[in-house]
């Protein structure tokens, strides 16, 4: 995707009554709208919508795609189209409009009426939403990203300087087969001056076989190329809010000898990607993109992408510095869990993993600790038989080696202290979805 766009995450919540029932259901929405250029009141634009239409007991679509038009003043109607499938497999359409009114601006910019229909046009259902503005205002406004925004935190930050390298990756799981994808992207300065090399790899992650690894010499493009017998065309949508695993300063700044970035989080990607024969049709794959930047790898590290679902996220990164004196402590932990638009721990990443412990190894590796009154505990495995092992050179040129899947068992416990008690008050369980590596200097 290029040229400049306007991006926000919205969740709307109300009722459906379905044809044929005398009672109403309730439904939620939970979307992320791409639109083209900034948008303004004026605007009259219309971009891709994707995310999830949930109804207990009825559908429950994590790749639910539409469009979204937005003309408040033009045309005074914002229109959501959304194509949906239920539990059982039929494929539906949510048509809701906004029309907006100067003199209810409020009402008519949160509320949404909507008709539910199926492929022949047939009513389903007929559904009421709207959206809790004191309840989601604040997170709303807090998601809108407008243009240039993700686009800053994922330019190349390389200014010629010698010694630095600088990472892109993406990675995602297709929820049809549950195949996990990694794509990675790399420019390296080597230390001693000299000509800059851009190249990477990309590895598939196949729940039904080996995984499938090819590298690349050149890029031009993140999201479309070929690397040995892998090829891969997709389109990225959505993101949710950046996320900093580091503190912002660190990555604004330079500080540290390393920093990274999630622009986008929750991101979902669609199209196609082609590797030992077969061909993977991507829609609604959930996955994140994120940047690296710094004076090389650590002398040990371990990292995990979790996506809990529903926007939640957890990403962790825990290191051990070749620095001097820095290298002779244990690996710091840096966590952000992100739950309902909230991260933990709040404050600074790196005081809190002053608090938390990493116990590094294959094939699981643990990150644990207590911050406040709230305990944390990682748990991630990563399959030997569905890990790859990836050899390269720092611009040092010191030997590195990741061991990467995306198709790593994950376990979160976040226990909150009660009465003198620790009580669980969320716990997450992924099996093959998890995204994970551990590499060494």
């Amino acid at each position: 995707m290029s040229g400049r766009r306007t991006r926000f995450d919205e969740v709307m919540e109300g009722t459906i009554r379905l044809a044929g029932e005398d009672r109403d259901r309730p439904l939620r929405l939970e979307l992320a709208a791409d639109l083209p250029g900034v948008l303004t009141p004026w605007s009259d634009v219309e971009g891709a919508l994707a995310g999830r239409v949930r109804v207990p007991g009825w559908a429950d679509d994590r790749a639910a795609r539409g469009t979204l038009r937005v003309a408040p003043i033009a045309a005074r109607r914002i229109r959501y189209t959304l194509d949906f499938a239920t539990g059982d497999g039929r494929s539906l359409r949510l048509d809701g409009l906004k029309s907006t009114s100067a003199r209810h601006p409020v009402r008519s910019m949160t509320r949404l009426p909507a008709t539910v229909t199926d492929a022949e046009g047939t009513v389903v259902g007929q559904a009421r939403l709207r959206f809790a503005v004191r309840r989601d205002l604040a997170r709303f406004l807090a998601g809108f990203r407008f243009p240039g925004h993700e686009a800053d935190l994922m330019a190349s930050r390389w200014r010629g300087q010698p010694g630095r390298l600088e990472v892109w990756y993406t990675t995602l799981t297709d929820p049809a087969t549950g195949t996990g994808l990694w794509l990675h992207h790399e420019l390296v300065a080597p230390a001693g001056g000299g000509a800059h090399r851009r190249h990477g790899w990309a590895a598939v992650f196949p729940p039904d076989g080996a995984p499938v690894f090819g590298r690349f010499a050149s890029y031009d493009d993140r999201f479309t190329g070929t690397a040995d017998g892998i090829s891969w065309e997709l389109a990225e949508t959505g993101g949710g809010r950046p996320m900093f695993t580091f503190p912002r300063w660190a990555w604004e700044r330079e500080l540290l000898p390393a920093a990274q970035v999630v622009p986008k989080p929750a991101a979902v990607y669609d199209g196609t990607v082609r590797f030992g024969g077969r061909t993977l049709e991507l829609r609604g794959a959930r996955g994140a993109s994120a940047h690296i930047y710094g004076h090389g790898n650590a002398k040990r590290w371990v990292w995990l992408h979790a996506d809990l679902g529903g926007g939640d996220v957890c990403e962790v990164v825990a290191a051990v510095s070749t620095r001097p004196v820095l290298d002779r402590l244990p690996a710091l932990p840096l966590v952000r869990l992100r739950v309902g638009g909230r991260d933990w721990p709040a404050g600074d990443p790196l005081l809190a993993a002053l608090r938390l412990r990493a116990d590094l190894g294959l094939p699981t590796w643990t990150v644990r600790g207590r911050i406040g009154d709230r305990r944390l505990v990682v748990r991630v495995t990563q399959p030997p038989e569905e890990t790859v092992s990836v050899d390269y050179a720092d611009p040092d040129g010191a030997p590195a080696v990741c061991h990467n899947t995306e198709r790593a068992d994950v376990s979160i416990v976040l226990s909150r202290r009660d009465g003198g008690r620790w009580r669980t008050e969320r716990e997450w369980t992924l099996r093959g979805t998890g995204h994970a590596e551990l590499g060494e200097r």
